[in-house]
């Protein structure tokens, strides 16, 4: 990923996968990861106020995750871009991953000595997640995103319907890596666009039936869209020891 956002061209390929959705980027836009001298991934809490500037928007997104704030964080992102979605301010999020098992099925953990407000702020996140699927199930039948399975692409879905609620549109990429050889020994790599695409889709199925990728999800104030796209990366990373 930091390879990607180290090129010139950067900016210009992410606008381009994201095609056909009109995003732009301006003076003002802003990225976070943004190079190896500033590798850290956006935390929408903190970075969303650099981005929109509405300090209510990022206080309702605070609020809605979390029932204790302090000492606790809202989801990283692996890449996350301010710019013009649809000409107004928006996001682009991107969900990157290499191999196999980054498509984890698992739900949020939840340890057995877990404080009092860890365990609630748990309780908090599930409901955020239900508030979302109960938003979408009239637009998306069957979806059943949840805190006790897929819990990660749970939250991605739930974070983008959360954004457009609140009148932000955004577009979520899940990005497939291919030719990833270096991590072989932790988990098949994606060789193909096709490899990714059809991985992708069946784990998109445990949670959403009906159709999401490429489609404008309108939620009132503003819409989210879900799509899905690959490149290969620069070199294969170093073996995981």
């Amino acid at each position: 990923m930091l390879d990607w956002v180290e090129q010139p061209r950067f900016l210009p390929e992410l606008l381009a996968l994201v095609a056909p959705i009109k995003c732009r980027v301006t003076a003002s836009s802003v990225w976070q990861p943004v190079n190896y001298q500033f590798p850290d991934e956006a935390k929408l809490d903190s970075f969303g106020p650099r981005a929109i500037p509405d300090r209510g928007k990022w206080e309702s997104v605070r609020e809605w995750w979390l029932g204790h704030q302090r000492r606790a964080n809202t989801p990283n992102w692996d890449i996350a871009l301010g710019c013009e979605v649809e000409d107004k301010p928006g996001f682009i999020l991107v969900e990157a991953k290499a191999n196999l098992p980054e498509l984890s099925e698992e739900g949020k953990r939840r340890t057995v000595d877990a404080s009092v407000k860890s365990s609630e702020n748990h309780e908090h996140i599930r409901k955020a997640i239900a508030d979302a699927r109960d938003a979408l199930s009239s637009r998306l039948p069957g979806i059943s995103i949840d805190i006790n399975r897929h819990y990660q692409l749970s939250n991605r879905i739930a974070f983008a319907w959360k954004l457009a609620s609140l009148g932000v549109p955004t577009v979520l990429v899940y990005l497939g890596f291919t030719g990833d050889t270096g991590i072989e020994n932790v988990g098949a790599p994606f060789t193909s666009d096709q490899h990714w695409q059809e991985t992708f889709y069946g784990h998109l199925k445990g949670v959403c039936p009906s159709p999401l990728v490429e489609q404008q999800i309108d939620v009132g104030p503003a819409s989210f869209w879900l799509i899905v796209r690959s490149r290969p990366v620069f070199e294969p990373s170093l073996p995981v020891i």
